[in-house]
């Protein structure tokens, strides 16, 4: 049996936040009555693992499909530890989301548990005057954003940015933020889920009737008080994020094919657009919203149906 491009079934995340966006704009079958505010598009998590969704290995995770080709073929890589290197998601934000930071690799070693997370949000969509929060205003200190928490006033201590769609924030390690309302996003990240929570909105969780827990203490260790907010980047076109972790690229195309060479992993984020992709004896279709991975091992042509907008994310 050969390797194929491979489509992976979403796995959902019922969030408080969430809405129904992704069935609306993307056609995904998810559950209908309920706030699904995560599709993990391509995952290998203990909270979540992708399956590939169709062909010979259908229902197979990625470590099971990396334990029988090996690293080298699937990713192009040797030497390799679990998981899988890349976690992709597309979130719709229906609410405003937590405050929130994630640790970088020596914070959770200082603090012995947790693992490193750096991300960049794609926004696909965005209603008018939607925004993020994305890193502390300069010069803000531990002991002032410290009070802010406890005073509830973190709002006015953030970088507000209102956003446009086709934009890409890179948000590493170390950065406190949150993702407004009215906004669908294409998040490209490390495969951790470790989520320090600072502020929630002082919002009551329906199920329980209580706050959601925060993790003040975590937070407050992770966050890095001595970024310079200039420094968090943001793209609208070609190389979109090129960091220790992950590139993302933005490609257009209209028409022709476009062939994807052996030798190196690509995971492809379609935004727009529909139409197959072809490897050795296996044929993939794939439309908007829908994530693939071509192995390192193979060849890949892609033809599309029309205009395709499409993310190639590589490690």
């Amino acid at each position: 049996m050969q390797l194929y491009p491979l489509k992976f079934q979403p796995v959902y995340k019922e969030r408080i936040w969430g809405g129904q966006k992704l069935a609306k704009a993307f056609g995904k079958d998810i559950p209908q009555g309920q706030k699904i505010g995560e599709s993990w598009e391509l995952a290998d998590l203990a909270e979540g693992k992708s399956m590939v969704k169709a062909g010979p290995l259908a229902g197979q995770t990625i470590a099971e499909i990396i334990e029988r080709f090996g690293s080298k073929a699937v990713m192009g890589i040797e030497n390799y530890s679990p998981p899988f290197p890349l976690l992709i998601k597309i979130l719709d934000a229906e609410d405003v989301l937590s405050v929130q930071v994630h640790p970088d690799g020596p914070t959770c070693q200082r603090m012995g548990k947790g693992n490193l997370k750096t991300e960049c949000w794609y926004i696909i969509a965005a209603e008018s005057g939607a925004c993020i929060y994305k890193g502390l205003k300069k010069g803000v200190t531990r002991e002032q954003f410290a009070k802010a928490i406890a005073d509830g006033n973190v709002e006015e201590l953030l970088i507000k940015v209102l956003v446009n769609v086709g934009e890409c924030h890179f948000l590493p390690a170390g950065t406190v933020h949150a993702i407004g309302a009215g906004l669908l996003i294409a998040e490209i990240q490390t495969p951790s889920d470790t989520t320090y929570r600072v502020f929630d909105w002082n919002r009551v969780d329906p199920a329980s009737g209580k706050g959601r827990q925060l993790h003040i203490e975590d937070s407050l260790e992770s966050i890095h008080f001595e970024h310079d907010p200039a420094a968090l980047s943001v793209s609208d076109s070609g190389m979109l994020v090129d960091c220790e972790f992950f590139k993302v690229e933005k490609c257009v195309k209209t028409d022709g094919e476009v062939s994807f060479a052996s030798g190196k992993m690509s995971v492809l984020m379609f935004i727009e657009g529909s139409g197959i992709i072809s490897g050795p004896g296996e044929q993939t279709e794939f439309a908007k919203g829908d994530c693939l991975m071509l192995p390192a091992e193979i060849d890949c042509q892609m033809k599309c149906n029309d205009s395709c907008t499409y993310l190639n994310i590589t490690i």
